[in-house]
């Protein structure tokens, strides 16, 4: 079974820096400074927008984004094969007999993609 590294966790979250340098009032939006708050994100790794004194959203590039969302992927992956094997019923398959049960050949091209 694969383990899990909190390690390799964290540092697929984008880097938040100190909170003060985070954290954007949503007024700069309103003084036309978008495209200075984006290059700040881009910069920092991620920025949080406040109104009203209370976060609004959290800005993060793209990448990092698909970092996360792969990330919780992955957990959610893994804690389903943690369930699945704590409750399963012991049974097994070989490679030849899954091959078999879904009609590959074993010497066929599979692609496999691996993280």
């Amino acid at each position: 079974m694969a383990t899990y590294s909190l390690a390799a966790a964290v540092e697929a979250l984008p880097p938040v820096g100190s909170v003060l340098d985070a954290i954007v009032p949503i007024s700069r939006f309103d003084n036309g400074e978008a495209s200075r708050i984006f290059g700040e994100v881009r910069d920092s790794g991620c920025k949080v927008v406040v109104e009203n004194d209370a976060p609004a959203c959290v800005l993060m590039t793209p990448e990092q984004y698909q970092k996360l969302v792969e990330l919780l992927d992955d957990q959610y992956l893994l804690a389903l094969a943690e369930e699945r094997e704590r409750n399963g019923n012991g049974v097994t398959y070989s490679a030849a007999e899954v091959y078999a049960e879904l009609d590959i050949e074993a010497d066929d091209d599979l692609e496999v993609e691996i993280d």
